[in-house]
């Protein structure tokens, strides 16, 4: 009686537990990836969420400069877009403080080596003013960067419908594959209406926070098509093909002007330069010049002028297309 139940026990065990290694065990594995896919998505997700709610970014970490900065929100607020713009992780009080210091810090250095305050004060200024160029021209380059990844960006989105994927899935598909900075902004978009931001408002704010006509002619194509109809993959891909033209002759354009382009930066650069090697050279001529009332009245026409006519060939030489 023993033998045949100790039988019956050996070869089920021996069963289940081929069972158990084909079948549940690969199961059990597929299920538990699953989970933790779902885990990472639902943190990843909730972890957007709460940044989308952070939205309206504090204008500095330290609360006397934030209450400062809110007295005039109207222009703060515009600084602030033009740091999201230039893709920088800083705030507007650290930019403002920053420059502040610096000015401060080069203003005390001329000083008290010239002991010259024509001197040191135009120059502070002018240095303090050099972070938010600096700023300037990495929003500037960024959307540059923008532009040429954007024609690329309406095909992935042109093909994923034609594909039978729905416009937000394509979205998302630009914010997954495209780098930055096109990456980035499409996932800010994404984001916004997937967690409850109705699309039209999205996409106006996409045409905010991007200044490029391009990004406009996208959102403006969208929103008509929503709301009257037709193909828009088909419009998508006329829009790809326009852009690419315009950016054709942007790049055309920027060759033709490339001569006067560098004629102006030699002619505006000339005098400076020439100007701190006369007065590194010959010292008699900068005493000359900056203490002798004459002399400083020059120096200030000459100052003047020279802002005048490089205004005036920076006019010139940016051409508009």
């Amino acid at each position: 009686m023993i033998v045949p139940v100790l039988t019956f026990v050996i070869f089920f065990t021996g069963i289940y537990g081929v069972y158990w290694l084909v079948i549940v065990r690969p199961e059990e594995q597929a299920a538990g990836i699953v989970r933790r896919r779902l885990r990472a998505t639902r943190q990843k997700a909730a972890t957007k969420q709460t940044d989308l709610r952070k939205q309206v970014q504090a204008l500095s970490s330290i609360g006397a400069i934030e209450a400062l900065l809110k007295r005039n929100e109207s222009r703060m607020t515009s600084l602030q877009l033009l740091i999201e713009q230039a893709g920088l992780n800083i705030t507007v009080g650290t930019l403002l403080v920053g420059s502040a210091a610096l000015g401060t810090l080069v203003f005390f250095v001329l000083f008290r080596s010239s002991g010259l305050l024509l001197l040191a004060a135009p120059t502070a200024v002018f240095v303090a003013i050099v972070p938010y160029q600096v700023v300037k021209y990495m929003r500037t380059r960024r959307m540059r960067k923008f532009e040429e990844q954007f024609p690329e960006a309406l095909d992935l989105l042109s093909r994923s419908l034609r594909a039978g994927h729905a416009f937000t899935t394509g979205l998302e598909m630009i914010a997954t594959e495209m780098g930055d900075p096109i990456g980035p902004e499409f996932r800010v978009l994404y984001d916004q209406q997937n967690f409850g931001m109705p699309l039209p408002d999205a996409l106006r704010l996409f045409a905010q926070r991007i200044p490029v006509l391009d990004a406009r002619f996208f959102v403006t194509a969208v929103l008509i098509q929503r709301e009257s109809g037709g193909n828009l993959s088909e419009v998508l891909d006329n829009l790809a093909r326009v852009m690419r033209e315009r950016f054709r002759v942007k790049r055309q354009m920027r060759v033709v002007s490339a001569h006067g382009r560098i004629s102006g930066w030699i002619l505006v650069c000339t005098p400076p330069v020439l100007a701190l090697a006369i007065f590194t050279i010959n010292a008699e001529t900068r005493q000359l010049m900056f203490h002798d009332p004459l002399g400083q009245r020059m120096v200030i026409a000459g100052v003047m002028l020279q802002i005048i006519g490089t205004l005036i060939m920076r006019k010139i030489i940016n051409v508009p297309y």
